[in-house]
C-alpha cells in the first residue's frame, strides 16, 4: 500500500516544479505507480477533492475548524497571527504548527487510510455530529508526519497550490494510461470525477459513443461564455441562432430512471429531498430514462417571479419541506435535454435535443423557458428588451448546431445581460467602522486566473448589502479566516459573489493592472463554486472591449 507521505512529496516537488511537461510527467508517473484504488484515490487529492465529485459538502470541515485543532494539539492557539505571518498558505501554517510538537510521529499512513477517515467524517450526521466530525479528525492529525498534515490540510479546504490544475491533471492522467488527453478530457467531460476517470481507463474499458455513460451519476453542466449584446452574439454565431430567457434561478440537473428521479444542483451535491415538487412533477418520465436541464426559480403566491435569495431557503433544506413549499413556492423552467431512453444526446445538435424536449414536455406538462429562433438581428434585441422588461436577467443565446459539452464553457453558448456584472470570490474583507462597526465589510474581490487556479483582485467594496447580509457574511467569513493582519480579515477563497461595476480601469494596486470602478454586490452566489468564478482573461477582455477607456 503506497504511503500518503508519498503523496505529499509528490506535491512538494510539485510545487517546485515550472515545467508543465514535467509535473505532468511526475503526476502521470505516480498514479501508474499505485494500485487502482490507490490511483483513483490519488487522483481527487490530488487537485484538492477529499471525497468523490458530489460528495464534498458532506464533510463540512472548514479551515477555521482544521486550524483550532492543530493549534490545540500544539498548545499554539495564541500564536495565529505570528504564524500565518510565517507561512506561504493555509497548508504551510498547519505545518509549522505541527512541528511544534514534542515528537514527529512514524509516517504509517497509507492514501486509503487517509480517503477512509474521509469518508468516515462525511458519514458522520446528524444531531451532535459537528463535534465528532472534530474528534476524528484530531484522531487522524495525531498520527500524521508534519508535512502530512500539510497537505491534509490544503485537501481538506481545497487550496492545493502546487500547480495541478484540473486540466493539467487530467494530462497526467492520459501519460499514466497512456491515452490521447482528448480522450481522457472526453471521459472526465461525461463524469466529471477524474477518480472514476482513472478507474475507467486504468480498467481498460472505455465507454462506446452511444453509451458514454448510464444515468446514474450527474454530468457537470455545460456553461456559456459572456456576450455585450445580442449583435455581438450573432456575429459570434452566426444566423443559426437561438435565443431564451435567462432566469434569475438556480440551475438543476433531474434524472428520472426506473429507481426514481433525482435532482442535483449546479455543484452536483444531491438536493432531491428539498425539492419535492420536481420529483412529482418529473416522476412520469421515469420511465423513459431521462435527463433534463433546467432553473429553479422562487415564485410569490400570484407566480411572479422572486429574488435569488428566497430561492436559497429552499436549497439543501431537508426539514419541514413541506411548510416551506408552501411558504416559499417554486416554478420548474426545463432549457435542455441530455439523455431520454438511456441514450446520451449531448453530441446531438442543440435544435435536435430541443425539439425533443418540446415534444416531452408538451405531453407531460412541463414549462419551457421562453425562446425565440430570430430571422433578424431587430427581432434578437426585442425579445432582449422584452425578457428584461420581464424582469429576467437577460438572454441565453445559443447556436442551433451546439452540442452539449458538459463541464465546458462551449462557445456555442453565450450569456447576455443588461448589467456588466462578473462573479467574483471574496479573498479579504475588512472591519467596519462607524454604521459597520463589529462587521466584516469592504471585501477584497477576486477574480480566478485559469492558468495557475490563483486569485488575483480587481477591486473592493462594501456597497449591495443590507445590514442582516452584512452579519451573515461576517458569520460566514469568520469560518473562513485563514489569518488577520491590520484589521484585514485574509479569508479561503470560496464565497462567490455577483459584482456589478461600471466599467474597468487601469490600476497599479492590482498585480494584474486591473480594477473595476463603481463595484457593488447584487447577490451571493452560494449556487456557483470558487472554480466556477469569472476569469482574469474575462475582465481583461471587458476592459478591452470599452469604448472609451478610462486613464
Amino acid at each position: 500500500m503506497a504511503s500518503f507521505l508519498a503523496f505529499a512529496e509528490l506535491c512538494q516537488a510539485l510545487s517546485q516544479t515550472q515545467s508543465r511537461l514535467q509535473m505532468a510527467e511526475l503526476a502521470g508517473e505516480f498514479l501508474a505507480s499505485l494500485s487502482l484504488d490507490e490511483a483513483e484515490i490519488a487522483a481527487r487529492f490530488m487537485i484538492g477533492r477529499a471525497t468523490a465529485q458530489g460528495e464534498e459538502s458532506k464533510l463540512n470541515l472548514s479551515g477555521r475548524a482544521v486550524w483550532k485543532i492543530a493549534a490545540e494539539m500544539t498548545d499554539t492557539i495564541d500564536q495565529g497571527e505570528e504564524i500565518f505571518a510565517a507561512a506561504t498558505d493555509f497548508g504551510e501554517a498547519i505545518e509549522i504548527v505541527m512541528r511544534q510538537r514534542e515528537s514527529e510521529p512514524a509516517a504509517t499512513l497509507t492514501i486509503a487510510q487517509v480517503e477512509h477517515c474521509f469518508a468516515e467524517i462525511a458519514a458522520i450526521e446528524g444531531r451532535g455530529s459537528r463535534p465528532r466530525k472534530l474528534a476524528e479528525l484530531r484522531d487522524l492529525l495525531a498520527v500524521t508526519t508534519s508535512l502530512e498534515a500539510k497537505y491534509i490540510a490544503k485537501i481538506l479546504i481545497r487550496e492545493m497550490r502546487h500547480g495541478v490544475s484540473e486540466g493539467m491533471l487530467l494530462e497526467a492522467i492520459a501519460k499514466m494510461a497512456s491515452r490521447p488527453v482528448a480522450e481522457v478530457r472526453r471521459l472526465h467531460m461525461l463524469d466529471g470525477d477524474p477518480g472514476r476517470v482513472v478507474r475507467i481507463l486504468r480498467g481498460g474499458s472505455v465507454p462506446a459513443p452511444r453509451q458514454d455513460r448510464t444515468i446514474v451519476r450527474p454530468l457537470k453542466p455545460m456553461l456559456a461564455y459572456p456576450a455585450q449584446n445580442v449583435a455581438v452574439a450573432f456575429d459570434m454565431i452566426g444566423p443559426r441562432i437561438a435565443l431564451e430567457h435567462k432566469l434569475d434561478g438556480a440551475r438543476v440537473q433531474i434524472h428520472c430512471t426506473r429507481d426514481g428521479v433525482r435532482v442535483f444542483s449546479r455543484q452536483l451535491n444531491e438536493i432531491t429531498p428539498s425539492l419535492p415538487e420536481i420529483v412529482a412533477l418529473t416522476a412520469p418520465l421515469c420511465e423513459r430514462a431521462a435527463i433534463f436541464d433546467g432553473e429553479v426559480i422562487a415564485v410569490d403566491s400570484a407566480g411572479s417571479p422572486l429574488a435569488f435569495q428566497e430561492l436559497m431557503r429552499r436549497f439543501r433544506r431537508i426539514r419541514e419541506v413541506e411548510r416551506l413549499a408552501i411558504e416559499q413556492p417554486i416554478k420548474l423552467f426545463l432549457f435542455d435535454i441530455i439523455g431520454i431512453d438511456g441514450e446520451m444526446l449531448i453530441d446531438r445538435p442543440y435544435a435536435q435535443r430541443h425539439g425533443t424536449l418540446a415534444e416531452l414536455a408538451a405531453h407531460n406538462g412541463l414549462q419551457l423557458v421562453g425562446s425565440l429562433i430570430p430571422n433578424t438581428l431587430h427581432q434578437g434585441e426585442r425579445f432582449f428588451e422584452d425578457a428584461i422588461n420581464a424582469g429576467h436577467e437577460g438572454v441565453m443565446a445559443k447556436s442551433l448546431d451546439s452540442a452539449y459539452t458538459p463541464g465546458v464553457r462551449g462557445r456555442g453558448w453565450l450569456k447576455i445581460k443588461r448589467a456588466k456584472t462578473l462573479d467574483l470570490v471574496i479573498v479579504a474583507a475588512e472591519w467596519g467602522y462607524g454604521r459597520r462597526h463589529g462587521w466584516l465589510s469592504n471585501y477584497h474581490l477576486a477574480a480566478r486566473d485559469d492558468r495557475d487556479g490563483r486569485f488575483a483582485e480587481v477591486g473592493k467594496t462594501f456597497k449591495g448589502l443590507t445590514d442582516d447580509q452584512f452579519r451573515d457574511l461576517t458569520d460566514r467569513l469568520q469560518i473562513l479566516k485563514t489569518s488577520e493582519e491590520h484589521g484585514i480579515v485574509t479569508v479561503r477563497p470560496e464565497l462567490v459573489v455577483e459584482v456589478a461595476y461600471s466599467d474597468v480601469q487601469r490600476s497599479p494596486q492590482y498585480a494584474d493592472g486591473m480594477a473595476l470602478r463603481f463595484a457593488r454586490i447584487l447577490r451571493l452566489r452560494d449556487d456557483k463554486s470558487a472554480s466556477e468564478a469569472d476569469t482574469i482573461r474575462t475582465v481583461a477582455r471587458e476592459f478591452e472591449h470599452q469604448l472609451v477607456r478610462p486613464a
